[in-house]
């Protein structure tokens, strides 16, 4: 892959990240801010955040498919790229089929939007696909830099990894609160856990997968699942279980910090890029 991520970065809804949160992230020692929710194809955020920063990577997690037409993503692709050489990963997916009407044959159109950016030039090695289950695992080890799992335990890493095998990027999202409290902690995950991914066929597939039942999927998320996907605690406790993925194949995690609604997530990433020896 020719665009260094470091060995973590942090994942936040594009809407969230600011040229401020930008500079303080690269300062911390982060190799990479993911930006999530489905950015808009012209990248206009993206390139905004690498105007104001110097060293820091900029990826997408993830463009979406079927509101993004190949050509256009394309061309932003290039315009960013062109300004800022080795510093943009462009990450796709195909979303949910709870939002999007069109959406059909979700493997097929994977495969055609990969070759229409073949068609435009987007190197394969700058560009990583979603991923979850094994199939689109395997497709984005063949048709892209690798795979973005999104909502994944350490568990999923090492099937994951043992899918890609040496060589792909495994780059898995983990959810975070900084709380020692687990009731207070579970009150901040379970709702970011809950809405919207519950309700979500691919996730919740994806976690069947991993021996997850519908007992945990009642009510919110059990207990149980909560715990798995938002890793709760101080930051020396939070850095182990990041460590983890790495333990399991994983080549870089970005780290999505959950806060009490209206809550800063800089404290958070500061303590754990100290917990992580970053920077």
């Amino acid at each position: 892959m020719t665009v260094d991520l470091g060995r973590v970065g942090i994942w936040q809804n594009w809407r969230q990240v600011n040229v401020e949160l930008a500079a303080a992230v690269e300062q911390l020692g982060y190799g990479a801010i993911w930006l999530g929710s489905s950015p808009p194809g012209d990248l206009r955020i993206v390139e905004d955040l690498l105007d104001a920063t110097s060293t820091v990577t900029l990826a997408t997690g993830i463009v979406n498919m079927w509101r993004e037409d190949a050509a256009t993503v394309a061309a932003s692709y290039h315009r960013v790229s062109s300004k800022h050489p080795g510093r943009f990963l462009l990450g796709v997916g195909i979303g949910h089929p709870e939002s999007t009407e069109a959406y059909q044959r979700p493997y097929d159109k994977m495969v055609s939007y990969l070759d229409q950016l073949d068609q435009a030039g987007v190197p394969v090695q700058e560009r990583v696909l979603a991923a979850l289950g094994p199939r689109v695992l395997r497709l984005s080890g063949e048709r892209s830099a690798g795979a973005h799992p999104y909502l994944t335990t350490p568990e999923h890493t090492k099937q994951a990894h043992e899918i890609l095998g040496e060589g792909p990027l495994l780059a898995p999202e983990h959810k975070v609160v900084m709380e020692t409290d687990p009731a207070l902690a579970r009150g901040i995950g379970r709702p970011a856990v809950q809405n919207p991914y519950l309700g979500l066929s691919n996730y919740l597939n994806n976690l069947r997968r991993l021996g997850y039942t519908d007992a945990d999927f009642a009510d919110g998320g059990s207990d149980r699942l909560i715990d798995a996907l938002v890793l709760q605690g101080d930051a020396v406790t939070i850095a182990r279980g990041i460590t983890a993925h790495f333990n399991a194949g994983a080549d870089h995690v970005a780290i999505q910090a959950l806060t009490a609604e209206g809550g800063d997530p800089l404290p958070t990433y500061r303590a754990l890029a100290d917990a992580l020896g970053l920077g």
